[in-house]
């Protein structure tokens, strides 16, 4: 399993639930339940004809099948390397199966972001400059590279990220590095496959190293977060704590809130946004606030319209809580949230937690490392039936074949009925 550390130094992305996609971003009405049913619907094997380690967000069609991909994955029998990952079908009934293996040049490598935008993905790494790609899976199956990303002033580098659509084809995400500032930067890709570069972060008071999914409102407005920059004081010293911002369709950024790292504020935004009809934005900080953890255990928040913060739950990292929310939320139309936190909990392996309007967390199910999963980086996504599907990174069979000694776990995709 990673370290907290280890996981806050490296890339990092969150996927959330955008518009466009009914079956991901559908607001529905769940009645809450104190009884939940946990399933562990698929357990990653590893090897060759597997992949491990799922990270970016699901998608379901209407049949109910689900799609996803993983970070790591080989093309060859072990030993072989490097993993760079793979896309994956699971079937209502059980059945999963690799439907492409990412080879690194030209199709890309290492697809943090999962399919928000189905059928279009990222890669963080391969690719013709091994900057990354945007990628689209065919009814086929087959995958068509839609741009290389450079890394150059002009371009961004290794999107972690999923993508938003708009009504008109148009593809909007986020890139973590390159640009003029080589903090990443925002573009958008037409359907005809024209990139531009809508605006670059300078690292500094606009923020930097985005990671999370976009939100694109009806006035072709973007909104998102950005892991680092703004107020670099105190907890947030040298990097920042990073911001919540907008972007809108003539390029121009504003920063609607700046994120402080103090015991009643969170930081480190790694994950994107979900908003609701009036306009509201709420998500997750893997840091700040109080708690446990060395640099707080992270917060759920809502910024409202204004720009106003307010802190709606904050993680204690105790064994009755779940602590670094890497992840972005869900949210039904009676405002809960839903998401889940990569560490926390009974053993330290993370939980999938419920926050009412009102600020009231409840587990929905707390991971044991054990056959069940452990660390779920990525998010939830929600039925019509208001059932949650989720992955975790670890967990689930062990063996020499996820990548290491008998230990080693590839994680699940899993199922809570509420």
């Amino acid at each position: 399993m990673l370290s907290r550390s280890a996981i806050k130094c490296r890339s990092v992305s969150g996927a959330l639930a955008l518009a466009g996609l009914v079956w991901m971003v559908a607001a529905v009405d769940v009645p809450f339940a104190q009884a939940q049913t946990y399933t562990v619907l698929f357990s990653f094997k590893g090897g060759a004809a597997d992949g491990m380690n799922p990270e970016g967000g699901l998608y379901m069609n209407k049949a109910g099948d689900l799609y996803g991909t993983t970070v790591q994955g080989p093309t060859c029998k072990l030993p072989c390397s490097p993993f760079f990952g793979t896309v994956f079908r699971l079937t209502p009934a059980g059945k999963q199966a690799v439907v492409h293996h990412f080879s690194g040049d030209p199709d890309g490598a290492s697809p943090y972001g999962g399919f928000s935008a189905y059928p279009y993905g990222t890669t963080a790494g391969g690719g013709t400059s091994n900057k990354g790609v945007v990628f689209k899976l065919g009814t086929d199956n087959a995958v068509t590279v839609v741009h290389n990303f450079t890394g150059s002033p002009a371009d961004g580098a290794s999107p972690y990220t999923g993508l938003v659509q708009d009504p008109e084809g148009n593809l909007y995400g986020t890139t973590a590095y390159g640009g003029k500032y080589d903090n990443g930067v925002v573009f958008k890709l037409t359907a005809a496959g024209t990139e531009t570069v809508l605006y670059s972060f300078t690292g500094g008071a606009d923020g930097g190293i985005p990671y999370g999914n976009l939100v694109l409102n009806s006035a072709g407005t973007l909104f998102g977060t950005a892991s680092a920059g703004g107020n670099t004081t105190g907890n947030c010293f040298p990097s920042g704590c990073g911001v919540v911002f907008s972007l809108n369709s003539a390029g121009t950024e504003s920063v609607l809130y700046t994120f402080t790292g103090t015991s009643t504020d969170g930081a480190n935004p790694y994950a994107g946004l979900v908003q609701d009809t009036e306009g509201n934005l709420y998500g997750t900080t893997f840091a700040g606030g109080a708690g446990s953890c060395s640099n707080g255990c992270g917060a759920v928040f809502k910024v409202d319209t204004a720009g106003a913060e307010t802190v709606l739950y904050l993680f204690t990292g105790s064994p009755a809580d779940g602590a670094s929310p890497y992840a972005g939320l869900v949210r039904d139309t009676s405002g809960n949230l839903y998401g889940t936190t990569a560490y926390g909990g009974p053993s330290d392996n993370g939980v999938v937690f419920k926050v009412n309007p009102a600020g009231t967390e409840t587990l929905l199910h707390t991971f044991t490392g054990g056959a069940d999963g452990a660390v779920p980086r990525s998010p939830l996504i929600m039925d019509t039936a208001g059932n949650l599907y989720g992955m975790t990174y670890n967990g689930g069979i062990a063996g020499p074949k996820c990548g290491g000694g008998p230990e080693s776990t590839c994680g699940v995709v899993f199922k809570i009925v509420p």
